[in-house]
């Protein structure tokens, strides 16, 4: 047995070359989405708990859409490739060359194995400790396809594929997960010595156990529970999947202090974070890169995506943040109203039916009912700027480029195309003009009309 590893430098070997034929998709499997982020990025996310200083992920099916990916989420990563699927253990051994220099040990986990627990990836690392090799097993409550875990007391004899067992092995209930750890220069020249004579004609990562104690290696296995090891290759997989994630994301967030009067109902995003005494009600969307603070309201029916709130805003209901959305200390969004890249001061408030893009809405200033800010011009996009305490009367369109002074008014209806000073009362609009009667002598004309065509 090797000497103790603890603080050894960990190596993340992340599988992610297969086809994935059951989704029936052309998009890669480590690219489909939980909580709408890419398998791959949970398998990163998890395996950072072991700070490592190495990360490999081995790609093979969709190479260049999967790597476009890596670099975009963990650019520190390095991509090598598996150009033929022949099973788990030649895929980890393209990363031999790779890790060729590293001195420590080796993780490889699976890219749609999303949901492995810091936990657990801390018990197989101290699991080193005693041994050579370290798998990962749970109980299955219908162990079915999965390959059986044989044990002798604490020691990992042998991992047999369900399809290669005898009817003994198959009445045993520890299956293997796929994940394993041990010293990176061991597992590599194990793998080099795995053969394919077996029912797939695959070479498994599963004969390193039993290769290694040939050589005088012990293997242990770490039980985890069975959720934790959820493997994802088809649509409804995916779909249990996203369920087991909202649960437990929703639960986390009631467990930090968050108000959900109809949890089941709220749709979470993998980084979504909302702070201790914020509420949500019910059926809000929550996209990727949202942040709500302490003591925010998010209201009932809005859709939030790569925006931040501050503490004591309320939003909607009804209410959409789109990306660039930053809401100061007790902002107000009401309902229908759209905020995309623009900042909403201290206080202000953008109560119903507005749109504000491109904009900065400075602290304590109102717009009212249908006010828009017309930032687009058919090619750019042109910025809108509203000073502190200003009052835009309802169905403004504010033309951007265009700033509104500080405590300056716009009356109701107006369309400003020019700067507004601090103070100033803007109107822009055409002078009402009344004519006596024609608004009765021209419903009664239609009218006549309508009734000669019906004839």
């Amino acid at each position: 047995m090797s000497a103790p590893v603890t603080q050894r430098p960990s190596a993340l070997i992340i599988l992610a070359a297969g086809a994935g034929t059951r989704m029936a998709s052309e998009l890669p499997k480590p690219l489909h989405r939980i909580g709408g982020a890419p398998m791959l990025a949970h398998a990163l996310s998890a395996g950072a708990a072991l700070e490592p200083a190495r990360i490999i992920v081995v790609t093979g099916h969709g190479a260049d859409a999967v790597e476009a990916a890596v670099a975009d989420i963990a650019p520190w990563a390095e991509c090598v490739r598996q150009d033929q699927q022949l099973g788990t253990g030649h895929a980890v051994l393209q990363a031999r060359t790779a890790l060729a220099d590293f001195d420590g040990d080796a993780f490889v986990l699976y890219a749609d194995t999303p949901f492995i627990s810091e936990a657990t990836l801390h018990a197989m690392q101290a699991a080193r400790e005693r041994h050579d090799i370290v798998a990962l097993g749970f109980h299955a409550a219908e162990p079915g396809r999965y390959g059986r875990m044989l044990m002798e007391d604490d020691r990992l004899v042998r991992i047999v594929e369900a399809k290669d067992a005898t009817p003994e092995q198959l009445a045993v209930t520890l299956c293997n997960s796929g994940l394993v750890a041990g010293d990176a220069a061991t597992l590599m020249a194990l793998l080099a010595d795995v053969g394919n004579d077996n029912a797939a004609g695959e070479y498994y990562l599963t004969d390193v156990p039993e290769l290694g104690a040939a050589k005088g290696l012990s293997a242990t296995a770490i039980i985890c529970p069975e959720a934790e090891t959820l493997g994802i290759n088809s649509r409804i997989e995916l779909a249990r999947a996203e369920a087991y994630f909202q649960t437990s994301k929703r639960l986390e967030m009631l467990d930090n202090g968050v108000t959900m009067p109809a949890p089941d109902t709220v749709h979470l995003a993998f980084d979504t974070h909302v702070g201790g005494d914020a509420t949500v009600e019910p059926y809000v969307v929550f996209g990727p890169g949202v942040t709500v603070e302490s003591g925010a309201i998010i209201r009932s029916f809005s859709h939030l995506e790569d925006c931040h709130v501050s503490t004591g805003c309320i939003v909607g209901p009804y209410a959409r943040l789109r990306p660039g959305a930053e809401l100061a200390n007790n902002a107000r969004v009401g309902n229908f109203v759209e905020i995309k890249n623009a900042q909403i001061g201290e206080g202000a408030k953008v109560p119903h039916l507005s749109y504000v893009g491109d904009a900065d809405i400075g602290a304590g200033a109102n717009l009212g009912a249908g006010t828009i800010t017309c930032n687009y011009d058919g090619v750019m996009k042109h910025r809108t700027t509203v000073g502190t305490r200003a009052f835009i009367g309802s169905n403004t369109m504010l033309v951007a480029p265009v700033t509104i002074g500080a405590e300056a008014l716009t009356a109701s209806g107006s369309v400003i195309t020019e700067d507004v000073p601090a103070g100033a009362l803007a109107v822009a609009r055409s002078k009402q003009v009344n004519k006596p009667g024609l608004g009765r002598r021209l419903m009664d004309r239609l009218r006549a009309i309508k009734a000669g065509k019906e004839q």
